[in-house]
């Protein structure tokens, strides 16, 4: 026996005692966990009934309309059967008990479809009114991270309220990656939402969201804390954000009690933990900039204060 197998047998046989401690980590779950390549493509099919006109399957040209979407949506309530039979508790239940269940939950999913359809629509709109950089809707469906995310989102929510585990979370998360774009599947977004830019925004599970809310990059609606860890549990912890809200880049709002009223506009870069009357405007004054300079030279200060510097935006 050679070095290179001398040592991969050692190191085999360190993991194997190591296993031996019993980490959740280390559990072996070759056939009970979700396949994130089946959630992909449960996402990707969604994609093409909820915008038929712009990601159907092009190699199909001998069926109908009506066709092409009964064998999308039956394909998507195979593969959703399948993963939701992985995840759900079968504690004191059989396979055929949790397959039964499994079917329920994806026909009632598949129930939702007109709604997603619906606010999604309402979000491309919103896009395209927002954004004057935006040429076509064609564009913001084809291209937006935004939109990607808040799609994904509005799925993954409606199986979250279902009480489907795991695989809404997976959903976000692989939009998340893909995006740069973090929601919860829990958060509760209205019409009309428009994400502009979009990298590094987060929104936490407890998040409410009114209608007609437009949020830019760098954006978090979180909690104050999570010290408390699972003791916080199903407790609001996230804000509150109501009808006609602007969020500008790099604000940061906080805390299950924070209401931000209808009508707000914050400027970038405010950091707020309590509540926001209707109608105000809030923003960060008397930022001071300070450069490198010669010795003999003194500091530079700038004082932020005209109306049109108050905000950021690209």
């Amino acid at each position: 026996m050679n070095s290179i197998e001398e040592s991969v047998n050692d190191i085999v046989g360190l993991l194997l005692d190591d296993y031996e401690k019993k980490r959740a980590s280390e559990e072996v779950k070759i056939f009970n966990h979700p396949d994130r390549e089946a959630i992909v493509d449960i996402l990707t099919s969604l994609r093409k009934i909820i915008f038929p006109g712009y990601f159907r399957n092009r190699s199909i040209k001998v069926y109908t309309l009506r066709n092409n979407l009964s064998m999308l949506i039956e394909d998507v309530i195979y593969k959703l059967t399948k993963q939701m039979t992985i995840v759900l508790d079968g504690d004191e239940s059989t396979d055929n008990d949790i397959t039964e269940k499994a079917e329920k939950i994806a026909l009632k999913f598949i129930e939702t479809l007109p709604k997603i359809k619906e606010y999604i629509e309402t979000d491309v709109q919103a896009a395209y009114d927002g954004d004057p950089a935006a040429f076509s809707e064609d564009e913001i469906i084809y291209s937006y991270p935004g939109l990607y995310a808040i799609l994904v989102n509005r799925i993954a929510h409606e199986l979250f309220l279902l009480g489907v585990p795991v695989i809404p979370r997976m959903m976000t998360e692989y939009a998340h990656s893909v995006t740069g774009i973090d929601i919860h599947p829990g958060a509760t977004i209205g019409k009309y939402f428009f994400i502009d830019h979009g990298t590094g925004i987060v929104i936490g599970e407890t998040t409410v969201i009114g209608n007609n809310v437009k949020i830019y990059q760098g954006v978090t609606l979180g909690a104050l804390s999570t010290r408390g860890g699972q003791a916080l549990k199903n407790k609001r912890r996230h804000p509150t954000i109501e009808d006609n809200v602007t969020i500008y880049s790099g604000a940061s709002i906080l805390g299950g009690d924070t209401v931000i009223g209808k009508d707000v506009v914050i400027g970038g870069n405010a950091f707020i933990t309590r509540s926001i009357p209707e109608g105000a405007k809030v923003s960060v004054k008397n930022q001071e900039l300070r450069y490198n300079y010669d010795a003999s030279k003194p500091v530079e200060r700038v004082d932020v204060e005209t109306e049109a510097a108050w905000f950021y935006i690209i």
